[in-house]
């Protein structure tokens, strides 16, 4: 699902600070702080980055993912109280019937579902329309568009039955054809969905939550051509009523729920006394874009925030030795939330750069070189030590450490073997440099960060320089293959081995989630045996085999898995940390 930005901070977008899966505090972009919210209103107040856009089909960062869940909706979403977590019917009407060889999956529609009040449904003078089968049909279709460019095709490529020929036929300069039929999608009458796959593919119920499979109106892309991604049209909870980019962004409750009759409700049988209340519970929402964490701490403190993340910065202000939030912030009405992530961090090197991509001695030196123990001390304890890129808990991680771990001899070896001794480059007697990209470059936590990383590789004679931009030009950078080597986080999609897996299919390489452009024909075979198999012994097996491939190769140097560190005000009800938290806020009450 998603990028986020590890520099280094847990769960940060770029080193900004989430409170579980929601944005906290500051991630990308400085302004002044944002004017107090209006009381008459009930609102939750919370941060974002600066956003790319709200198109599901771009929504590949935290920040986007998280902005476009709150207007676009899909078939199905993650319970948002129960654990272990399970995904249950939101836009259709009930769980899908699958064929006893599952590759046949009829999804049912709710009828009455409607998109928002929009010009763009021009027959009906901006009224907006019923929600039909053909919509998912185009949306999925829309993803597979070479010419849409989304990075999300992942999720779909080698599934759906004629699908990858529909994105051959839309590759050159004529319009894409959304009218061709493809085998694998169709509706069946109004309020009927049917995929075809190619071959049983277990994850799709957790595929059909994501962003990616969102509904989107086809009148809306046309009607605005290159501008859609700034005038979103959905059926979620919310719909944008301002946007200020590097300032804020506010959402109201959809006025089209109340004018259709929509009874979406906090579930009957939820643990709290707004059980059965009609949602969204909250009717606005504003995210501010603030770039200091200190900025945002404050903000917190003078009741402008409801959550917000505990930065390094903050750490031993909020924090006790035991990690427990400090008696008196919990005498002023703030409780502490902190819990692990689902979430790898680490720093990728771009395989197609000529120095560090075709090096692998290289790629193990650098991995031998990073003090996880110095780092953890570093992130005030709060990540937990990598084994692997699937995290603890999850079918298939790793319970062994990684075969280069911090060893300086072995790393001035490897050094030496990958044709720089001491560092040195003998053809010119200099050392080698390397560069850092990273985001956020108004964080302070993010530049600490890269000095200590850069420490690291200086005790073998490389030099890292850190290279500080933006998140929106961090992301290009990646997305276009121009970063040498970058700092990220990957926050699982769904519970599942193969969604961190994924990140290193030759076949999922960048604008795609495989950032780092690795390729293993090893890897891909392993990776292909698992995705087809049901979570089982031999399918754990298989995940192990294809991580010891990755380790061994080096595309990655792991720098933990984070943990969630935040603080919230009283007046915010219902909050449960969630892991998969678009569409999440329509829970949360922000009371009076």
């Amino acid at each position: 699902m998603k990028i986020v930005g590890s520099n280094v901070s847990p769960r940060n977008l770029c080193a900004g600070f989430l409170l579980g899966a929601w944005c906290l505090a500051a991630l990308a972009g400085c302004g002044p702080a944002p004017e107090p919210v209006a009381d008459s209103i009930p609102t939750l107040r919370l941060t974002t980055s600066r956003l790319r856009g709200f198109d599901p089909a771009h929504a590949s960062d935290q920040a986007s993912i998280l902005a476009t869940g709150r207007i676009y909706e899909g078939l199905l979403q993650y319970s948002y109280w129960d654990r272990p977590y399970r995904v249950e019917p939101l836009l259709a009407a009930a769980m899908p019937e699958v064929s006893p060889d599952g590759t046949v999956w009829r999804i049912p529609l709710r009828p009455g579902i409607c998109f928002s009040d929009d010009p763009c449904f021009v027959a009906s003078g901006g009224k907006g329309r019923e929600l039909v089968a053909q919509d998912f049909v185009y949306s999925i279709l829309r993803i597979a568009d070479l010419k849409v460019g989304s990075g999300g095709y992942w999720v779909f490529r080698g599934r759906i039955a004629g699908l990858d020929d529909f994105r051959e036929a839309s590759h050159g300069d004529a319009p894409t054809d959304y009218d061709r039929p493809v085998e694998g999608l169709r509706a069946v009458g109004p309020h009927e969905l049917e995929i075809r796959l190619t071959a049983p593919y277990p994850q799709l119920p957790w595929v059909l939550a994501m962003p990616y499979a969102f509904a989107v109106p086809r009148e809306a892309v046309e009607f605005y051509g290159s501008g859609f991604a700034n005038h979103p049209v959905g059926t979620g909870p919310y719909v944008l009523a301002d946007a200020r980019q590097n300032y804020r962004y506010e959402y109201r409750a959809n006025p089209k729920w109340t004018e259709t009759g929509r009874t979406d409700a906090m579930p009957a049988d939820a643990p709290t006394p707004d059980a059965g209340k009609p949602l969204p519970l909250t009717p606005r929402i504003v995210d501010a874009v603030v770039g200091d964490p200190s900025t945002a701490w404050l903000m917190f403190l003078a009741g402008q925030l409801d959550m917000v993340g505990v930065s390094r910065e903050q750490w031993d202000s909020i924090i006790t030795p035991d990690k427990e939030l400090r008696p008196k912030l919990a005498a002023q009405g703030i409780a502490l939330s902190k819990a692990p992530q689902l979430q790898i961090a680490y720093v990728a090197f771009n395989m197609d750069d000529p120095v560090v991509g075709p090096n692998r001695k290289l790629r193990q030196a650098l991995s031998c070189a990073f003090d996880f123990d110095a780092w953890r001390e570093f992130q005030n304890g709060r990540v937990e030590k990598p084994n692997g890129p699937v995290p603890p808990g999850v079918a298939g991680a790793l319970e062994t450490p990684p075969p280069y771990g911090v060893d300086l001899a072995r790393a001035q070896q490897l050094l030496a073997e990958a044709g720089y001794p001491e560092g040195r480059d003998p053809a010119t007697g200099r050392r080698l440099k390397l560069t850092l990209e990273l985001g956020a470059a108004d964080n302070p936590e993010v530049r600490q960060s890269a000095e200590l990383l850069a420490s690291f590789m200086e005790r073998i004679g490389v030099v890292l320089e850190p290279s500080y931009n933006n998140w929106p030009a961090f992301l290009q950078k990646i997305e276009r293959r121009q970063a040498q080597m970058f700092s990220v986080a990957w926050l699982g999609d769904y519970p599942d081995a193969q969604n961190f897996l994924q990140l290193f299919a030759s076949e999922n390489a960048s604008p795609g989630p495989n950032r780092a452009n690795y390729r293993s024909a090893e890897f891909d075979r392993l990776y292909r045996e698992l995705v087809a198999l049901p979570e089982s012994p031999e399918r754990a097996a298989l995940c192990r085999a294809a991580q010891a491939v990755v380790l061994e190769d080096g595309p990655w140097i792991l720098t933990g898995h984070p943990m969630a560190f935040g603080v919230r005000w009283a007046r915010l009800q219902n909050y449960r940390r969630h892991d998969f938290a678009w569409g999440m806020e329509k829970y949360l009450r922000a009371a009076d």
